[in-house]
């Protein structure tokens, strides 16, 4: 069962001026269409050139372009292709790998790892991080170790978890699509297939699945139990 009217739309979700590859989104028949587009427009659209700094052992392979004022740390791999805005930091330990498109102003920390993605502007994804498969748009912020599974245990495309039932996104790997703004708690993870609308806040070591419309908090209920420490505790 199925209701295209349950799923958000790429304006409902980003402000398109904030990405200088908004035509990635013309004419989509769903928004997870953009996912397989990336490669197809880095092969059409990179041009190649270094005019950030790469510092140390960072390693940068194939078709790559750091854009002015951006700062490539040691110990970071970058393997295009992969088109990195302005005034970025990319952390110790970052990997950035196959069809990657980064905005301006964005960090991506220490041991995160993004593949076949979009950041709009402003996006931080600052340490223990796996971004597969998503799009993050303006200003989105990950708390550190949350986690955006873009794969499913039982193999089989990703399906999209409607109000009115599941629709077949036709895609085998589709991570996120998280609205501009929204804030992401610690060691949280997206489902495959997870929508999240703008302005909303997950709370640490939340599991969703679906589709959150925008402006919405979500908490884990789970209490912690606190008893008095006795002497045979210690």
């Amino acid at each position: 069962m199925e209701n295209a009217t349950d799923i958000p739309q790429p304006e409902d979700l980003f402000d398109l001026v904030q990405t200088e590859h908004a035509s990635l989104f013309d004419s989509l028949g769903q928004p997870w269409e953009v996912l397989p587009r990336l490669a197809d427009y880095l092969r059409d659209n990179l041009h190649p050139q270094q005019l950030g700094q790469a510092h140390g052992q960072a390693v940068i392979e194939g078709d790559v372009f750091i854009g002015e004022g951006t700062v490539v740390e040691p110990g970071a791999l970058i393997r295009g292709p992969v088109w990195i805005g302005r005034n970025c930091r990319i952390g110790h330990g970052a990997t950035l790998r196959a069809n990657v498109i980064v905005g301006d102003d964005c960090v991506v920390g220490h041991a995160a790892e993004l593949k076949n993605s979009l950041l709009f502007n402003g996006c931080d994804v600052p340490h223990f991080n796996y971004v597969g498969d998503s799009v993050l748009g303006h200003r989105v912020h990950l708390g550190a170790g949350a986690m955006l599974s873009n794969y499913r245990l039982i193999r089989g495309n990703v399906n999209v978890r409607l109000a009115s039932g599941s629709m077949d996104s036709g895609l085998a790997k589709f991570g996120a699509l998280i609205g501009d703004r929204t804030e992401i708690g610690c060691n949280t993870v997206l489902n495959p297939g997870a929508i999240i609308g703008r302005d909303c806040v997950l709370y640490p070591k939340v599991n969703f699945t679906g589709v959150l419309p925008a402006k919405r908090l979500v908490k884990n209920k789970t209490e912690l139990a606190i008893t008095e420490k006795r002497e045979a505790d210690e």
